[in-house]
């Protein structure tokens, strides 16, 4: 589906470099206007093809990359040459004051006083990442409601009404298969198209040998009985260990493991007669971090950047342009129940990426035992619903121990666990002392090969949630 007939207005956070522009994308999308990111090295003529209400610049550019990339006056004298209202924010305001050689007059926008450097450009020196809550989005209220004049249209009601007409529109009659790995994304996905099409749509859950421990079993149970008849189940665990057998480069793993999945849903698409059309749960968190729209790029997600470009099957993604909270609401709205709605966010390559190095299945069961623990004592201690994410991660590193008066030389597990809210950002859990203690004493007693736990105090950014 085009984005452009999923919205009649938006507003573009043009991203100079930094961490905010999520956040302030996202504030805007809580205005219920429909906001996107785009770095700022992509041409004017593309931002202007957007037809955007207004444009908010955040960050700060890096001086060794600006040289020779970007003529910032040109830039900005077609905005103002378009008409389009330009908000400046914190550090983006200084730089752009300078590169404008002007000088800012005072006007009030959303109780704040805001610097107008031209008849339609704005700024505010206001960091979002540090302000108030409130004060951020009074400031962006005032500027997309009163300046840019966009009405409160973008609503996931809204949303899932004209998802459904463009997907009829897009599929016809044709049949459509969806690969399903058990996550919120992708079930939310498959509700969707299944709402909009119904039987057209056969849901294929691929297990590929990375899933947590007991998790196959129950996703197969939860979608045999959703899907009935037109739900296919693939064991493929070999031909996926062997795809990245010896690999230890997170980037070739997720490549491989996009490009293997691809293959799959191609094999079992074939079996069922012509399909010309694959569901992907793709958000647009995935997009932007698998550097889309000339982004820097973050990490490939297996289903963006790992994609193979010869694939036989045209991609339908209809929540592509969602944030994760947008998502949970649409698939509420969907009538969906909570124990999928909520359930633990978990990357399509699964454990491959939460295990260090290369994959064997010996460090496979290490770390599914050593996970499960994990969530059997997060579960215990009445906080599985408190926090967005949690999980184990088996590192490459082993260390010297003692178990029962004998030296050993085990692996090292990492523990992390997040809040978020969209995965854009994320900051570290302050996880109970007692809680933590119970985890690791557990893991060293129950898993053999492990003989030392850490717990990871990394917010995100800079440290990304999944560490490969």
């Amino acid at each position: 589906m085009e984005r452009d007939r999923l919205v009649r207005e938006k507003v573009i956070v043009l991203d100079l470099g930094g961490h905010s522009s999520h956040l302030i994308a996202r504030m805007i999308r809580g205005l219920k206007v429909y906001s996107e990111i785009l770095p700022f090295r992509v041409p004017v003529e593309k931002l202007l093809q957007a037809s955007p209400r207004g444009v908010v610049i955040t960050g700060v550019i890096d001086e060794l990359d600006r040289s020779g990339r970007l003529d910032v006056a040109h830039y900005t004298a077609e905005l103002l040459a378009a008409g389009i209202p330009v908000l400046a924010l914190g550090s983006s305001l200084s730089w752009l004051v300078k590169e404008l050689g002007g000088k800012l007059g005072l006007e009030g926008i959303g109780g704040g006083h805001t610097g107008r450097l031209a008849p339609t450009i704005y700024g505010v020196e206001l960091e979002i990442e540090t302000a108030a809550k409130q004060k951020a989005r009074s400031v962006l209220a005032g500027f997309v409601g009163h300046i840019c004049g966009c009405q409160p249209t973008w609503t996931m009601e809204s949303f899932i009404k004209t998802s459904i007409q463009d997907i009829r529109a897009d599929v016809g009659d044709k049949p459509v298969v969806c690969g399903l790995s058990g996550g919120v994304d992708s079930t939310v996905a498959a509700a969707l198209v299944h709402r909009a099409i119904g039987s057209q749509l056969t849901t294929i859950f691929v297990d590929h040998g990375f899933m947590r421990k007991y998790e196959v079993e129950e996703v197969t149970s939860i979608f045999r009985e959703r899907f009935g008849g037109n739900f296919i189940a693939v064991d493929a665990r070999e031909r996926f260990l062997d795809s990245i057998r010896g690999v230890t480069d997170p980037e070739e793993k997720r490549k491989r493991i996009g490009t293997e999945f691809i293959r799959v849903f191609e094999e079992e698409a074939g079996k069922l007669g012509k399909i010309d059309y694959l569901v992907q749960g793709t958000l647009y968190p995935d997009v932007v971090e698998s550097g889309a729209n000339k982004a820097a790029l973050v990490k490939s997600h297996h289903n963006v950047g790992g994609l193979p470009e010869d694939m036989s099957l045209e991609l339908l993604e209809p929540l592509r342009w969602l944030f994760k909270d947008e998502v949970r609401e649409v698939a509420g709205e969907l009538g969906l129940p909570d124990e999928l709605i909520w359930r633990q966010p978990f990357p399509g390559p699964g454990l491959a990426v939460r295990i260090i190095g290369e994959i064997t299945p010996k460090k496979i069961e290490i770390l599914q035992e050593a996970d499960y623990i994990l969530r059997e004592e997060i579960a215990k201690a009445g906080l599985d619903r408190d926090i967005w994410q949690y999980f184990a991660v088996l590192t490459d590193t082993k260390t010297v121990g003692v178990h029962r008066q004998q030296r050993t030389y085990g692996y090292m597990v990492g523990i992390r666990a997040v809040d978020s809210i969209d995965g854009m950002s994320a900051d570290w859990v302050h996880l109970p002392y007692a809680v933590l203690d119970s985890i690791s004493k557990r893991i060293m007693d129950e898993v053999e090969a492990v003989n030392r736990v850490v717990y990871d105090i990394s917010s995100k950014p800079p440290a990304t949630i999944e560490w490969e």
